[in-house]
């Protein structure tokens, strides 16, 4: 998975309401297809070739395994704001590491409240978001037109959009089933927003890279989606504004973790092993537990 960097966080969240906001924009005029079009074998040429003849522009799409990968390369993913924003920061999050071995799902975590006043620079640029609302609106007519026989062979997609220009990329991660969902209002968008995985990396390997070999193409794990949504979930939670700078920061991250196994039935764990930094805690909770109500 990729990493962010810290002056990419805020940029990566920034964008995902405007991303959002258009992925409900196109899903509102869409219908669904009513016969099967594409198998799990014929997605990633579909995805390339109607990008390519019908919208004039290129991405490189993979399959490996179960997961969909989908390279957009863009230039100018970002532009200056003709008026930065400023912000408070309610939560500092100084560390938050997560590890999964066959046992346990280990995380560690240093979580403060702050009040530190923060300026927000740059939006993501108009001409990219519609590229990418276009990818997003190409990815559900297949989702809509999959032969539903064969659809438990698909779990992930996974759009990488890559300022091949400036050097730095950002990745969202989703669950084939949550596009589904949403689209049939089973789950809500603020939903949806907190089981979209964002992530953002900045590296000089991006910068030139038209057809994404600087990618780390796998099949996507359940272990590694969970334990990413599971982090995912943490940082949006400590970056609203609303959350009260006194909320007991152990137990909301417990509430996050037995939301998201409960949410997609993972069970392929044993305990939870929770180590708080910030005050010396730790706590063990054990798979039952978490699944109990």
């Amino acid at each position: 998975m990729m990493r962010s960097k810290p002056s990419l966080k805020n940029l990566a969240k920034a964008g995902l309401n405007s991303l959002l906001a258009l992925a409900i924009l196109y899903c509102a005029g869409c219908t669904a297809s009513t016969s099967p079009t594409y198998s799990k074998y014929t997605v990633a040429d579909a995805i390339e070739s109607i990008c390519r003849d019908e919208y004039h522009f290129t991405v490189k799409s993979r399959l490996v395994g179960s997961t969909v990968w989908i390279y957009l390369p863009v230039h100018d993913l970002l532009v200056k704001k003709d008026k930065p924003e400023k912000y408070t920061e309610k939560f500092k999050i100084e560390k938050l590491y997560l590890k999964y071995t066959p046992e346990a799902i280990q995380i560690e975590y240093g979580i403060k409240p702050s009040e530190e006043l923060k300026q927000q620079d740059f939006v993501y640029n108009k001409e990219v978001l519609e590229k990418i609302n276009i990818v997003w609106r190409v990815m559900r007519r297949i989702v809509f037109s999959f032969d539903h026989t064969r659809a438990q062979d698909l779990n992930f997609f996974c759009i990488v959009t890559a300022d091949t220009k400036n050097g730095f990329a950002l990745m969202e991660l989703l669950h084939y089933l949550d596009l589904k969902k949403v689209s049939y209002d089973f789950i809500s968008w603020e939903e949806y927003q907190h089981r979209t995985i964002q992530d953002a990396q900045a590296s000089p390997n991006i910068i030139g890279d038209e057809e994404g070999v600087h990618l780390a193409y796998h099949d996507i794990t359940w272990r590694e989606f969970i334990v990413a949504q599971i982090e995912h979930r943490i940082k949006l939670k400590f970056g609203k504004p609303e959350v009260d700078k006194n909320v007991d920061v152990d137990k909301e991250i417990a509430k996050i973790i037995a939301y998201t196994v409960r949410t997609y039935g993972f069970k392929d764990f044993n305990e939870v092993d929770l180590k708080n930094l910030a005050n010396s805690g730790r706590i063990i909770l054990n798979r039952t537990a978490l699944w109990e109500k």
